[in-house]
């Protein structure tokens, strides 16, 4: 029974298309009666013998105008999925413990609806839809996304019963998806804020900040900073001055995986990083990220804090 598991395994992803356009055929629908269907073949076969011993005329008609009922809802539970296409979309990242979603776009072109599609992603809960005729639309996976790093879309299946509830058709369309899950964040305060090496100017909405006052030059001091009007005002002896702006020194914040007690596990540091990057980012703070064996250096804005919630949740720990 092993080795028959395993060989249909192989065969249903020899049969996947990857990231393309994944197109039903006859080739990968499956079709079994139900429990209902195995009833109803069980009433029918009671019938048919009552006919027959009572020879009753009418019992076989009612048996044979059934049993086409039953067959013509078999035909009409395979044709709901053959000739459907799935292209897989672009997946969001998430935080470990929230419910990573894997977006599909259906289209068909036939004149007749496809009613009751039932998808279910592994153990996950299942997503019902249907399509009019010749109709798109898009549905999205839910997957539980208990661990941070990159999150593989488990075994999608794909069924209907429709029209009569009396056989069930399947199919296994298996695009090669993806998503990205971050840690955990945690929330814990933020490390202390070191100067930059920038001095005299700011970074924000406006640029450099207002005007605070002069002072004596110091050798460190930029030329660009030099109040030329006001030296050339002065004496030769008067030494030259500075413009000073409010902020003085640009302030940026380093989010090092060193700063955390030392008894901290590695997932739990993660988990505390993350905090951090949202924090900072919430704050509209420039910070780096130092994790073991990566420096990122310091910036700021939705691109910066992305990159470094991928380095976190990607670390090696």
């Amino acid at each position: 029974m092993s080795q028959l598991a395993s060989l249909l395994q192989r065969l249903l992803r020899r049969q996947s298309d990857g990231s393309g356009p994944i197109l039903l055929t006859q080739r990968r629908v499956y079709i079994l009666p139900t429990r209902a269907g195995l009833l109803f073949a069980t009433a029918l076969a009671v019938m048919l013998l009552g006919a027959i011993n009572y020879n009753l005329g009418l019992g076989h008609a009612l048996v044979f105008l059934l049993a086409g009922i039953g067959l013509t809802g078999m035909i009409h539970a395979s044709r709901n999925l053959l000739g459907l296409q799935l292209q897989p979309g672009r997946t969001e990242p998430v935080f470990a413990g929230e419910m990573a979603h894997f977006p599909l776009h259906l289209s068909h072109e036939r004149d007749t609806p496809r009613l009751a599609l039932e998808f279910r992603a592994g153990d996950n809960p299942p997503v019902r839809c249907d399509l009019g005729p010749a109709d798109r639309a898009s549905i999205a996976l839910p997957v539980a996304a208990e661990r941070r790093g990159w999150l593989d879309l488990p075994r999608v299946r794909l069924s209907t019963r429709y029209p009569l509830g009396l056989f069930v058709a399947w199919a296994y369309p298996q695009p090669e998806m993806r998503c990205l899950v971050y840690p955990r964040p945690l929330s814990h305060p933020l490390p202390d804020r070191q100067p930059g090496p920038q001095r005299g100017s700011r970074r924000g909405d406006g640029g450099e900040e207002d005007f605070a006052g002069l002072r004596p030059r110091q050798p460190a001091d930029s030329p660009r900073h030099i109040a030329w009007k006001a030296a050339a005002r002065g004496h030769d002896a008067q030494p030259l001055l500075v413009k000073q702006f409010a902020g003085g020194a640009q302030e940026e914040l380093w989010l090092d995986w060193e700063c955390l007690p030392a008894g901290m596990d590695a997932e739990t540091r993660l988990s505390v990083m993350t905090g951090w990057v949202l924090a900072a980012d919430a704050e509209r703070l420039r910070f780096g990220l130092a994790i073991p064996g990566e420096r990122i250096a310091p910036d700021d804005g939705p691109a910066h804090c992305q990159r470094c919630l991928e380095r976190l949740s990607l670390a090696e720990a």
